[in-house]
């Protein structure tokens, strides 16, 4: 078993670079395109924690989720382009909007419906869920820590989120087939994903070669900023009974409001030597931690939690189409205002590009605005979560 620190920090780093070597081998591809590597970022590293490779529990695991998320987070915020997401016209920014009220509502009523067969702490598990699935992994982990979801409930959850979520991945990208069918049912308006892919016209022209000297202001800014919002998180008092608001909260919270401020500023132009990339990175880091910490055996023990997470998507999908269906929105917009929130921006552009192949940016912008609504939304639904419980 690996357990000296670096090493094992070593190993994930290694692990995690392998995944995306494979995923850019052309016979892989295609496997890549339908399972992204977020899921072998969360799964293999449970695998070599079963096989006994890594430890459950360590140091390097306490490090990397306390850090590593603030870290990736203000490296987000910061190259958010808000103006561009409001330019994305009503109809996706309803769409989305509805996807997430779909979470933070369904979450609470599958609870009310299946909680007396379930653990007692099933809801902070399902805290955890909401916040992957309004946005994706970075709220997961942001909301796990602030409720203080237990390792051991986290397994099944992982399970849930893979299987289920991609599982939905799968529908949508079947959909797609029947777009046109969809669209005519619904008296859409399809002439808006043509404004929308003109508004939308980004290209990487901006972007340059990252110099010593760029490295070293983004470092500063990640880290600078996640050691300053850590500390003064930990120096303002937890809030709720049970706590909602906690310490990890107050700095999550203070991320993502000084980052979305700083995406105004000179800063934001931190974006054009890649420091969104390199706040991936952090996260993808940070999954592998997370994965490591999970127990896949304990889905087995409770396999009513797929059920949860069927009927939670069930909801989602049932407001989303009834949405669309009320506005006339095409099912363009179901799909990706869909995957903005249960997949986020690793899987919200590979839906909205099967569906129309220009229009992959609008996808990745509005997985960018669930990063930005999945803390907020998170906590709302981990609060309705607790008084469902009764916790």
């Amino acid at each position: 078993m690996i357990r000296e620190p670096t090493a094992l920090f070593a190993y994930l780093a290694a692990l995690l670079g392998a995944i995306f070597w494979l995923s850019n081998r052309p016979r892989l591809r295609p496997l890549f395109r339908i399972t992204p590597p977020v899921i072998y970022a969360y799964f293999l590293p449970t695998l070599s924690t079963s096989l006994g490779i890594t430890p459950m529990a360590s140091p390097v695991y306490d490090w990397m989720i306390r850090y590593l998320l603030p870290f990736c987070l203000i490296l987000l915020m910061v190259t958010v382009d808000l103006p561009a997401i409001t330019r994305l016209g009503g109809l996706a920014l309803v769409m989305m909007l509805a996807g997430t009220l779909g979470i933070v509502v369904g979450g609470p009523l599958t609870l009310l419906v299946l909680g007396r067969w379930l653990p007692a702490d099933t809801w902070m598990g399902m805290a955890a869920l909401s916040g992957s699935w309004i946005g994706g992994a970075p709220n997961m982990v942001a909301i796990k820590e602030s409720v203080g979801t237990p390792d051991s409930v986290m397994g099944p959850i992982i399970v849930v989120d893979t299987a289920v979520g991609y599982g939905w991945m799968g529908v949508l990208l079947f959909l797609s087939a029947w777009q046109a069918r969809f669209d005519r049912f619904a008296r859409a308006d399809v002439r808006a994903l043509e404004a929308v892919n003109r508004r939308l016209a980004v290209n990487d022209e901006a972007r340059r070669p990252a110099e010593v000297r760029d490295l070293a202001q983004v470092l500063a800014v990640g880290f600078g900023g996640a050691l300053l919002c850590v500390a003064v998180g930990d120096r303002l008092p937890p809030l709720g009974d049970p706590t909602i608001i906690s310490h990890t909260t107050w700095a999550v919270l203070l991320v993502t409001t000084v980052g979305l401020a700083l995406s105004f500023t000179p800063l934001s132009r931190l974006e054009e030597v890649g420091a969104s990339r390199l706040g991936y990175l952090a996260l993808y880091l940070l999954l592998t931690a997370i994965g490591a910490q999970a127990d896949l055996l304990k889905v087995l023990e409770a396999p009513l939690y797929l059920g949860v997470g069927a009927l939670w998507i069930a909801v989602h999908a049932a407001l989303l189409f009834g949405t669309a269906l009320l506005i006339r929105a095409p099912l363009f917009f179901v799909a990706t205002g869909s995957m903005a929130n249960i997949g986020g921006v690793v899987s919200a552009p590979v839906v909205a590009s099967v569906y129309h192949r220009a229009l992959a940016p609008v996808g990745l912008l509005m997985g960018v605005s669930g990063y930005i609504l999945g803390i907020y939304g998170g906590l709302l639904c981990a609060w309705l979560l607790s008084l469902v419980a009764g916790a």
